[in-house]
Order: structure tokens, then C-alpha cells, then sequence
């Protein structure tokens, strides 16, 4: 790997490049896989959890100190953490178990700033399937293996293409999504679903995608993906224009075009909003 990744990333390289060889194991079996439902659509299996448990053992031995936060297990470690890892042992759990080699591992170091405030300072997201280690530390800039990343240089919405994800069965914010799709879909090249968040963001991150949008996720869905972003030049925010991390609403792009999707994506919520209270109103 290159030299410029810190003694902390190297950790967490380590770590991903061990659990994704059993995941790729895991991949190429998945039809034996036994599964249990965890909601609709939202499915865990043994190669999930086996994943998880190797990266808190790998994380774990190398810095003892560290809080986790992970996709299975929750929050462990001490409430007064000054470092935490932020982990989805496997992101698109839905494509590896039909068969689509489109998911990833995604690790976060998250810092406190202060009583109530953090920051995500590195990431890394992984695809084994792929071969692809993207990874990013404040300050340092973003990569895809050892070639550096820059965001997407388009400035016009009619040639750009993002990225979202669709809200599945039992999940909330169908309408905001659908009228969200309303304002978008007329104005670009196109829209495209692949069903791994963090793959979504590093794609931004590389330039592939122009932008991406998706409500209602979770901080290890994001934590590694936005701080790729950031650091290959591109904005990260939630619809208003506040912190993403905070509350798992993701609007993400390069300068010019994100400012923009954003708009549509505020326009959106309104609109759904704005009706809601007009029936509440009439009621």
C-alpha cells in the first residue's frame, strides 16, 4: 500500500483486506448461506456476522482503546471514547446474496471534538469482489488504491448522472422519494439505483457517479463515504445544508452540481411536506 496511509488506516486495511477474503469465500458459496430475516428487505447472514467479528477482533487487538460502532451489534466500548470505529461489515447485503458482486466493507475512525460534537477524520471502503480499496484521511486526500481522486468535473445538470437509493417495503419516505424523482429525473442524464450506500459515495468520490442523494441512513452506512468525498474535493450535506452525518440525510456532489440537487431534493421534502399539512389542515 502506499506510504501515505496513517498507522490508524493501516489498521483498518488490514483489518477489511482479511474479512473480505472470507466474504469472498462466502460469495462464491451464497446459495448455501443460511439467512435469517432482520426486516423486510433487509436481510443478515452468517457471512455478515463472521465479517463483523473479524474486523472487531483485527480493530480491536490493534487499538484496544477505541469505542465501536457497528451495523449488528451497536454501540460497545467506553461512553467517553475519544476515538470510534464506525463499521458496516457489509454493505449490499441484498446484492451479495443474490449473487451481485456490487457490496463492500466500510470502515470509519470517527473523533470527538467535544462534549456533544465529532468528526469523521478516515475511511476506507472496500470491495473485494472488485478489487477496489478506496480510502481517505482529513487532509490527505482520497484514493482508489494509490491513484488519487478527484469528484466529477461536470457543470451541467443535462449531462450528469447520480445516484439514490429507492426506500424498500416497510421503510418510510416513499413519497418524498417519488417526488423528489419528479424534480431530478427531467433534468439529467440520468438516474441509477446499485444498492450499496458507501459504494454510492465512493463513486462520487472517483468521479463515476456526479452526484448522490438518500434519506433515512445510518452513520456506518455513511461515515467512510463522506470523508472520501470531501477530501476528493466535493461538497457533502444534508438537504438544508447541514451536517449529513448527523441525522443520515446525504445530498453529495461536486461544487457546482451538488448545490443544485440539493435544491431539488429540499423542493422535494417541501412539496410532500406542504401536503401533509394541507390534508392535516382539512381534517
Amino acid at each position: 500500500m502506499s506510504p501515505r496511509l496513517s498507522p490508524a488506516l493501516n489498521v483498518v486495511v488490514a483489518a477489511c483486506e482479511k474479512a473480505g477474503k472470507r466474504l469472498l469465500r462466502d460469495f462464491g458459496e451464497v446459495e448455501n448461506l443460511q439467512v435469517s430475516m432482520k426486516g423486510p428487505g433487509d436481510f443478515v447472514s452468517q457471512a455478515d456476522l463472521r465479517a463483523e467479528e473479524t474486523l472487531r477482533t483485527e480493530l480491536a487487538k490493534a487499538r484496544p482503546k477505541f469505542a465501536f460502532l457497528m451495523e449488528e451489534s451497536g454501540k460497545s466500548g467506553d461512553e467517553d471514547w475519544e476515538w470510534r470505529w464506525v463499521v458496516d461489515p457489509l454493505d449490499g447485503t441484498t446484492n451479495f446474496l443474490h449473487g451481485i458482486p456490487h457490496w463492500a466493507i466500510s470502515v470509519g475512525i470517527e473523533k470527538r471534538t467535544g462534549p456533544e460534537t465529532s468528526e469523521i477524520v478516515a475511511g476506507v471502503i472496500y470491495n473485494p469482489a472488485g478489487n477496489e480499496l478506496f480510502w481517505a484521511e482529513k487532509g490527505m486526500g482520497a484514493y482508489l488504491n494509490d491513484k488519487r481522486l478527484r469528484v466529477s468535473g461536470r457543470r451541467d445538470m443535462r449531462e450528469a448522472v447520480f445516484a439514490t437509493g429507492i426506500p424498500y417495503a416497510g421503510v418510510p419516505r416513499k413519497a418524498e422519494f417519488s417526488a423528489i424523482v419528479q424534480r431530478v429525473m427531467p433534468q439529467v442524464a440520468g438516474v441509477r439505483r446499485f444498492g450499496a450506500a458507501a459504494l454510492d459515495l465512493a463513486w462520487v468520490a472517483a468521479g463515476r457517479y456526479d452526484g448522490y442523494w438518500e434519506l433515512g441512513l445510518n452513520a456506518w452506512d455513511i461515515a467512510a463515504g463522506l470523508i472520501l468525498v470531501k477530501e476528493a474535493g466535493g461538497l457533502v450535506t444534508d438537504p438544508e445544508g447541514a451536517d449529513a452525518y448527523a441525522n443520515g440525510m446525504v445530498v453529495a456532489g461536486n461544487q457546482i452540481l451538488q448545490p443544485k440537487l440539493r435544491a431539488l431534493v429540499h423542493e422535494g421534502i417541501e412539496a410532500v411536506h406542504n401536503r401533509a399539512q394541507a390534508r392535516a389542515a382539512k381534517a
